[in-house]
């Protein structure tokens, strides 16, 4: 039986700390708006008065789904594997961003139908070739969900030895959008065709077909909302599990967790699911153009930084919050008090 790990809970004594520090800060309190939140938050997850967000990563997992034979994506599933390598050789729009962000770089395979060189930097974790097509049946077995949780709690324990201040999660798997949707439906009791959207841009008649197949999905297989772990064997994806593991892990070390796209929030949401206290430890980076996204972050909780109606996965959008939230914790350390600075407050 999968052993889950007790979560901390933030550092609420340094949490008021850091709302009192911001309330003597020059400016008026609350005109930093959520870059003041947000200090206050990773204040509390640290349990220092002085957050670092200093050592970035973004951990990409890839893996392939076994649905996407039923066409739901309208690129071919070889393309998982092809930019696994793109990701290796530095020449994705993640790499660009991660390093404008000064972010280290982790690529997993957690489940890619397709062998590569030992010789490469990529950290090996799959559990098979690819889901099975859960059109037909369950995506994967229970103990193999299980497995994703535990090898996503590893990688997190890996960026922790490490160094790692701060971590994001990134996505790659030619029909991944397919699964997330599934997952999000039985989350939150909502339609399919309400969080099903175009992916990587399928027209209407695809939308339409999407639909039609997760519906089946759902109905073929029955997952049960209150089990986690069922969900994800039924309809779930070996990244989206391993992403959930690597989010349980982080908060586990009191690690924050930037959390990117639509199947990086279902990841999320599972963590959520399985263990509500990781809840305090997430941060949405944006919300996509993917109509699921938005159900997920609601029934999560969270709100996003940004709307730059991406939907590339991948982890992009975290990589470009990563800016925001160094931005806030340097107004938190560096900006002068009105004592320190000889200004009147308004007091």
């Amino acid at each position: 039986m999968l052993q889950l790990p007790v979560i901390p809970p933030p550092n609420y004594i340094i949490a008021e700390e850091a709302r009192v520090r911001q309330n003597r800060l020059t400016k008026p309190a609350g005109s930093l708006g959520r870059l003041e939140d947000l200090s206050i938050q990773l204040a509390s997850i640290q349990g220092t008065l002085h957050p670092d967000v200093s050592r970035k990563s973004v951990i990409v997992m890839a893996a392939d789904h076994g649905v996407a034979r039923e066409g739901v994506s309208a690129y071919p599933a070889d393309v998982t594997r092809q930019m696994v390598m793109n990701f290796l050789q530095g020449g994705a729009a993640i790499n660009v961003l991660a390093r404008q962000a000064g972010a280290r770089i982790c690529v997993v395979d957690m489940g890619v139908a397709a062998d590569f060189p030992e010789s490469l930097p990529i950290i090996n974790a799959r559990i098979d070739h690819g889901t099975r097509n859960m059109a037909e049946g369950p995506a994967m077995t229970r103990l193999q969900a299980e497995e994703t949780i535990l090898r996503g709690m590893e990688i997190a324990e890996r960026e922790f030895s490490r160094g790692v201040d701060i971590l994001a999660t990134g996505d790659m798997g030619i029909g991944n959008t397919t699964p997330s949707s599934a997952m999000t439906a039985v989350f939150t009791g909502l339609p399919v065709e309400q969080v099903t959207g175009r992916g990587t841009g399928i027209d209407d008649r695809g939308l339409a077909a999407k639909v039609a197949v997760i519906q089946k999905t759902i109905r073929v297989n029955r997952p049960d909302h209150k089990d986690p772990l069922d969900v994800l064997a039924k309809v779930g994806g070996f990244e989206i599990g391993g992403l959930a593991g690597l989010i349980i892990g982080s908060a586990a070390r009191r690690v924050p967790v930037v959390v990117d796209g639509f199947i990086s929030s279902t990841a999320a949401l599972l963590a959520c699911e399985m263990l509500p206290d990781v809840r305090p430890y997430l941060i949405a980076a944006h919300c996509s153009v993917e109509i699921g996204h938005r159900a997920v972050l609601d029934k999560i909780g969270l709100e996003p930084l940004l709307d730059l109606r991406l939907r590339l996965g991948e982890g992009t959008g975290a990589a470009l919050a990563f800016h925001i939230i160094e931005a806030s914790v340097r107004i938190l350390n560096e900006m002068a008090t009105f004592e320190d600075a000889g200004v009147s407050d308004r007091s």
